[in-house]
């Protein structure tokens, strides 16, 4: 009887390579996620070099010096690959893969790669394709060469992925065929959005920096049942759930695809009404990984995306996350939140002042009303139960004493 010999992918070893472009640049903590990106992606970094220079080589993104030295290194280490930072333009692609002899990836395949694996419904498959795309087609002359020597795994994945050399007509066709279903999802979404706004109910949109907790956070506030594990972004499709408060009140809450730097613009264009999420909700649930040395880094992204998909002028809570994970107390502080939390989701402290603030916030924008209904008013209170804080209810001889907070548009109707 013959052997049976299991067929296994080759796992990927990676150089990483960043360029430092002045001192105290973030360009080691960048490289630091970038290992991240490496290990969700399923590869493994087996050596990392940052050369500082004055600025990005035009043409091959490091200097003839450091590709001698990255060579020697890939011969040493058996490596299959490099991955750059930063996002390559595609004379830099074709020119460093050809210089290094080996397979050259930048820091955008590899986020692709990544949304690739996650997508799991119609609309994340239809964005992360057209992202690909996108990418693609700028670089189809550039990536002829290195894409030869890909030899499939990281950057060959994905549901777009059909035949890398295809011309730019074919990739053209299927962008616009893409857009066209796109449009019909974000039309299902905007009819969605439009029936959660005509309910009044509040929506609380969760953002964060991918990893810092917001899947962990929903599932401990509702049930939600959304996968977690301890990978960048580990879910990209947006899930929407109830949340019933102490007062009675309810909220939906949303979550958002998590925010990274130098997060690619294909990306954000493609993902743009899911992150919009964040741009039609009454309140942000802004969630921090407080245990990680670059938190205050991480906020400072999150709110830069904020303001380029124009979301502003929306009281912030900040969840400062993974309090658990932290040795010491630590101050930090975030001046742009109207409120802040100290929570661990997964030890499940700090949720009840959590709620607390959302009832606070949601009370501000409230009006108190305090008055007698008739008994044929009844419909009226049921209203206010729904979608107010009753804080008194009291059943006199002419009617329904009712004192109670309202939402400005509920308190017009009444």
């Amino acid at each position: 009887m013959g052997e049976l010999y299991e067929i296994k992918e080759r796992e990927e070893r990676l150089i990483l390579v960043g360029v430092a472009v002045s001192d105290g640049d973030d360009t080691a903590e960048s490289v630091e996620e970038l290992e991240e990106l490496v290990k969700t992606a399923g590869a493994v970094t087996v050596g990392k070099i940052i050369q500082n220079r004055e600025s990005v080589h035009p043409g091959t993104y490091i200097g003839k010096g450091k590709i001698g030295e990255v060579k020697e290194l890939l011969a040493r280490l058996n490596a299959t690959g490099v991955v750059c930072d930063d996002e390559l333009s595609p004379a830099q692609l074709k020119n460093l893969g050809g210089a290094l002899e080996a397979k050259v990836m930048d820091r955008t395949i590899l986020i692709l790669d990544i949304f690739a694996q996650h997508a799991t419904t119609k609309e994340g498959k239809i964005q992360v394709e057209l992202a690909q795309l996108r990418y693609r087609l700028t670089r189809l002359v550039g990536m002829r060469g290195s894409m030869s020597r890909l030899g499939g795994g990281i950057g060959t994945r994905g549901p777009g992925e059909k035949k890398l050399e295809v011309d730019r007509r074919l990739v053209r066709d299927r962008i616009s065929q893409l857009k066209r279903e796109l449009s019909d999802v974000k039309q299902y979404r905007e009819t969605s959005r439009e029936q959660r706004s005509k309910s009044l109910i509040p929506i609380v949109a969760i953002v964060g920096y991918t990893n810092a907790g917001k899947s962990t956070l929903l599932n401990r506030l509702t049930g939600a049942g959304v996968l977690e594990e301890d990978k960048l972004f580990a879910t990209l499709d947006p899930t929407t759930r109830n949340l019933t408060l102490p007062s009675g009140q309810q909220i939906l809450l949303t979550d958002t695809v998590g925010f990274i730097r130098k997060l690619p613009h294909h990306l954000i264009e493609a993902f743009r009404s899911t992150l919009e999420e964040a741009k039609y909700a009454d309140i942000i649930l802004h969630v921090v990984d407080s245990s990680s040395p670059s938190a205050y880094k991480q906020m400072h992204v999150v709110y830069e995306t904020l303001e380029n998909l124009r979301v502003k002028d929306k009281p912030v809570i900040t969840a400062f996350n993974k309090q658990d994970l932290l040795e010491t107390e630590l101050i930090i502080k975030d001046f742009k939140a109207d409120r802040a939390v100290k929570i661990s989701a997964k030890e499940l402290t700090g949720l009840d002042e959590l709620r607390e603030a959302f009832e606070e916030i949601l009370r501000e924008r409230k009006i108190l009303l305090e008055r007698i209904f008739s008994y044929q008013d009844a419909g009226k209170i049921q209203l206010i139960r729904k979608y107010g804080q009753l804080l008194e209810e009291e059943y006199q001889a002419e009617g329904i004493y009712i004192k109670a907070y309202l939402p400005k548009d509920v308190y017009n109707r009444i």
